[in-house]
């Protein structure tokens, strides 16, 4: 079985607070980008093996973990997992996490594990915060670390999304978090109480992990993107925009997302 695991954005992101947990508090709205994919391939195989692309330099992937997840309540056969990486590492785009979230729907289907998409995205919680959106993989309002989901009117018809990844910089989600200076209430969720098209989402959206110290080089906003500002670049390691499909005069967005 081949699938394309995608990436996500986060339109607003308000840091609350550090858990007991050593996780944060969040708010943000998740939204797919199928702009970007990996290719993640799970065949039977008579061991599990695991076969990334020659820019994978890492053995303990998250896709490896949502097999052992699994196999700990279901009786699966060994497979081989190949995985090319295509997506953006250490961008908080979730390429490794949609990896992981794909892993477990990919098994579902060809073990016939007959798991519902709540049962996934609870598996999925276990793997990372923002794995159980993949599941959906669709617009959704996170909260608490980012696994509790809600459904989100969004209408980004007419729009599409534009994302730009500088060429050799990474950051690590866990670094940038660990320096994050969270707020205890942001306005984020006022954004909840009517839906958004995608004129007025950046007006509306609020994004505080710009609130973050970085060693050198610094990454402005680290984990996540901004919109671009009119005929300026914002410093930024993930600039994302939302353009017009049809022929009408751009239109800008000043707030950083």
């Amino acid at each position: 079985m081949v699938v394309y695991p995608n990436v996500k954005i986060n339109l607003g992101l308000s840091v609350l607070r550090r858990r007991p947990d050593g996780y944060h508090d969040i708010e943000t709205l998740f939204v797919p980008y199928f702009g970007m994919t990996d290719v993640l391939e799970i065949v039977p195989s008579d061991k599990l093996r695991f076969v990334p692309s020659d820019n994978v330099t890492w053995q303990d992937d998250l896709t490896l973990r949502a097999y052992s997840l699994l196999k700990s309540d279901f009786d699966l056969p060994p497979v081989e997992i190949r995985l090319e990486k295509r997506t953006a590492v250490g961008a908080g785009l979730g390429g490794g996490s949609a990896d992981a979230a794909f892993t477990l729907m990919a098994l579902t289907e060809m073990f016939q594990l007959g798991l519902e998409d709540w049962q996934l995205a609870d598996y999925a919680a276990c793997l990372g915060s923002d794995c159980p959106i993949f599941i959906y993989n669709r617009p959704m309002f996170g909260e608490g670390r980012g696994d509790r989901l809600s459904d989100y009117d969004l209408d980004l018809s007419g729009y599409e999304i534009r994302v730009e990844v500088p060429e050799g910089v990474r950051v690590s989600t866990s670094e940038a978090y660990s320096r994050v200076i969270p707020r205890e209430r942001l306005p984020a969720s006022a954004a909840r109480s009517a839906p958004l098209s995608g004129g007025d989402v950046a007006g509306r959206a609020v994004q505080r992990f710009r609130d973050v110290r970085l060693p050198d080089p610094p990454g402005g906003g680290a984990a996540q993107g901004a919109l671009l500002r009119r005929r300026r670049r914002l410093r930024v390691d993930v600039r994302f925009r939302l353009c017009r499909v049809r022929p009408v005069p751009q239109i800008t967005h000043d707030n950083l997302i």
